[in-house]
């Protein structure tokens, strides 16, 4: 049986999971589990989307000793999205955990208020490397205590050129420790990597096993540069007309420029598409795939800075408008459609002088390399997201909580609770997810009503 309460996990986690309606392990967690609840190492190959941060997440909390101000475990992600959506699903597990406190340290956040939040110590720290580190140069974060050290996609780390810092970091945690390293890939430098900071771990490759596969048709287009496009707003059109139910794509580019490019000329053909690369600010590109995860736009155009961490659960459609450089970004970007054995199909353009790479992809994936027929140019891709987000100047310093903005938005709001979607609550800021069709007037309502019998600040994010 793949039952939570089959495991020795502690009542308050197994009434957060069911809380969740998580009534079965997914194959990571239940291979992985065992072993980290044992207190062994841990080298596992898995997914994003596969269930891997409840894994290690029930895992950590479960020896966690809430009495101790102190850091017990720490998780370092490649990404600052990545981390955020870790720490979202931490607080998540951990809210039938009274005392339990989580910090995040990730780049783009003002340091000082960081330093803030260390001096009284959490419990649990998940962050970016290059943060993490600049905390133990400065003496801010103390991981004397530290029992729990989590590598999340670890071979995205590597690629990024972390090797170095988390080397630094490890280097000043204590040697009796459990090392957690989860993979989507595991090239020689991954192994490398086990091998110098972990203790005999447990190998496990998170499979399928007897759940319902993933089932991801791959479609490859030869096709000039000058005619990208075209063909990608043929591919959306012909998507929709297969799919009625079509919603959202996400869709590669492997320069920054081509990101803007690709975005601009998708607006201008009326389908709602924002951008997402390292040039821009950090709040707006956390308001970017905030409004993606919502559904207030129909295409995210980004470089492979969005292939970890995203974490939509039914994304139908990946387009590589530049075909990825290698085989491992090629199965990362794939891997973001048909999750949880849903259908997806993952379309890759494909230049003449790149044919022999499209070849090797293939054949490190075991398909075989077949080229698809353009898609008939009748339809149009016009495509507009069923909702829209409102951001409201007030969050968690003002007491505001989900409840409070799910009632203002019915009560007085005049929506109903089919038309209210994601409610994401930061600091200082509230995102809310709205039917598109009643969103100006939702907001000019609820300026008028206010919230808890206070008036805030409530604007519209721009579709474009």
């Amino acid at each position: 049986m793949n039952d939570f309460t089959t495991l020795a996990l502690r009542r308050e986690l197994i009434d957060s999971v069911s809380a969740r309606g998580f009534e079965r392990m997914t194959p990571v967690q239940a291979q992985t589990l065992p072993a980290i609840l044992a207190g062994d190492d841990v080298l596992a190959q898995a997914e994003t989307g596969s269930g891997k941060t409840a894994a290690f997440g029930l895992g950590l909390l479960n020896t966690l000793a809430v009495e101790r101000a102190e850091t017990q475990a720490l998780i370092l992600c490649p990404t600052r999205e990545l981390a955020d959506q870790v720490g979202q699903a931490l607080r998540q597990f951990a809210a039938t955990i009274a005392n339990v406190k989580l910090v995040m340290l990730c780049g783009g956040a003002p340091m000082r208020a960081q330093i803030n939040a260390l001096e009284q110590p959490p419990q649990i720290v998940v962050g970016t490397p290059g943060r993490v580190l600049a905390h133990l140069r400065r003496a801010s974060l103390d991981t004397r205590a530290l029992q729990t050290l989590v590598l999340d996609e670890a071979d995205r780390m590597l690629d990024m050129g972390f090797i170095a810092d988390i080397r630094t970091i490890t280097n000043s945690l204590p040697a009796e420790r459990q090392t957690l390293l989860f993979s989507a890939t595991w090239p020689d430098a991954i192994r490398e990597v086990s091998t110098e900071l972990q203790r005999d771990p447990k190998r496990i490759t998170a499979t399928a096993g007897d759940g319902p596969p993933q089932r991801i048709a791959q479609v490859f287009y030869q096709v000039e540069d000058n005619d990208k496009l075209t063909l990608l707003e043929r591919v959306l059109a012909d998507t929709q007309r297969r799919q009625p139910g079509f919603s959202q794509a996400l869709v590669f580019c492997n320069r920054r420029d081509d990101v803007d490019r690709t975005s601009h000329y998708l607006n201008q053909r009326g389908v709602t598409a924002l951008a997402l690369h390292g040039d821009r600010e950090q709040r707006e590109r956390d308001e970017v795939l905030l409004r993606f995860a919502n559904q207030s736009c129909t295409v995210l155009v980004a470089t492979d800075v969005a292939a970890r961490g995203l974490d939509i659960a039914s994304l139908a459609l990946v387009v590589s408008v530049d075909l990825a450089r290698d085989v491992d970004t090629h199965t990362h970007r794939i891997g973001r459609t048909g999750r949880a054995g849903e259908a997806g199909r993952a379309v890759s353009f494909c230049t003449p002088r790149e044919r022999d790479r499209a070849e090797r992809i293939a054949a490190a994936g075991g398909f075989r390399l077949t080229w698809s027929r353009w898609p008939d140019s009748a339809d149009s891709a016009r495509s507009q997201p069923p909702m829209a987000t409102l951001v409201i100047q007030g969050g968690r310093r003002d007491k505001l909580r989900p409840g409070d903005i799910l009632g203002a938005l019915t009560g007085d709001g005049g929506l109903g609770s089919q038309e209210v979607g994601k409610i994401d609550i930061t600091t200082v800021r509230t995102y809310v997810a709205v039917a598109r069709a009643q969103a100006r007037a939702t907001r000019d309502r609820l300026r008028q009503t206010g919230i808890k019998k206070r008036r805030f600040r409530v604007g519209l994010l721009s579709d474009q």
